[in-house]
């Protein structure tokens, strides 16, 4: 993996924003990197189809709301650079663009910062529920995941790696190597979808690799993967003091909905540290 060179993150009206702002611009000076802080929101009329009436009046409304939400965002950035982040860049998707637009401008980043769900925000939310996991599936391309529980922009010192051999799995590791050289400590969780549990030689290859790339980590072998696998890692991450997971993301796309797999609905939902993922 080649060292980070861009970094998209989101920006909306959530009051978690100064943090997700606050950690682009830590990533960015570690990396020497330059980031794009895109502003991008549902329409409003693709958030409020049925308590909204076509004509004159509801589209001076709808932009009234859109203008607030752009205030509300841009004041986050403002904040950010005025506190000292300079390497941010601001963007914005235009009101009439579809969430969609986010995707496409995420293929041409190295690393997408997204914010995790707030469920405790109810229905007052710039993006789908499901923003995340369709962000990841659409472009593609690896998101650091804040949890909503965040307060502060925190180094990533300590790294717990879910591992098993998987696309998911192995796209996520790539993606993580330049965090993951920088971390004081690795640690690496592996588990298999068979009942024969792994031995110490099955890390052989992956800690070969992790070495080809400075990286030297202390395996903990798993058995096979079970239903509590999400909990499992989170209770683990916390047990280590890790404050990054990385992970693959796991789940398939069906009409107009995103089915996201067990593991990575149950981390997504729970988290309470930041989580590198890689569809």
């Amino acid at each position: 993996m080649s060292p980070l060179k861009s970094i998209l993150v989101h920006v909306d009206t959530s009051p978690h924003c100064p943090v997700r702002l606050a950690q682009a611009q830590m990533l960015a000076e570690a990396h020497g990197c330059e980031v794009t802080a895109l502003f991008a929101a549902s329409p409003t009329d693709l958030q409020y189809p049925f308590g909204m009436a076509p004509g004159l009046e509801v589209t001076a409304m709808a932009g009234a709301i859109e203008s607030r939400r752009r205030e509300q965002a841009r004041a986050h950035f403002d904040a950010a650079v005025a506190a000292g982040a300079h390497r941010l860049q601001w963007a914005e998707l235009r009101p009439d663009q579809s969430l969609v637009a986010f995707t496409r401008r995420a293929l041409y980043a190295d690393l997408v910062l997204l914010g995790q769900h707030d469920s405790t925000r109810g229905a007052v939310l710039d993006v789908p529920a499901d923003f995340v996991e369709w962000t990841l599936n659409d472009s593609g391309k690896p998101a650091l995941v804040l949890p909503y529980t965040s307060r502060r922009a925190l180094p990533m010192r300590t790294a717990l790696v879910a591992w098993k051999e998987s696309r998911e799995a192995a796209r996520a590791l790539s993606a993580a190597l330049p965090l993951l050289r920088q971390a004081q400590k690795v640690h690496v969780v592996m588990w298999n979808d068979s009942q024969t549990p792994h031995s110490p030689a099955d890390a052989a290859p992956l800690l070969a690799c992790l070495q080809q790339h400075g990286v030297v980590a202390e395996v903990h072998p798993q058995g096979p993967a079970t239903s509590q696998l999400g909990d499992h890692l989170l209770s683990l991450s916390a047990d280590l003091g890790a404050d990054l997971l990385v992970m693959g993301c796991y789940g398939h796309a069906r009409i107009r909905e995103w089915v996201t797999g067990g593991v990575t609905r149950t981390v997504l939902a729970s988290m309470t540290l930041p989580v590198l993922m890689s569809h």
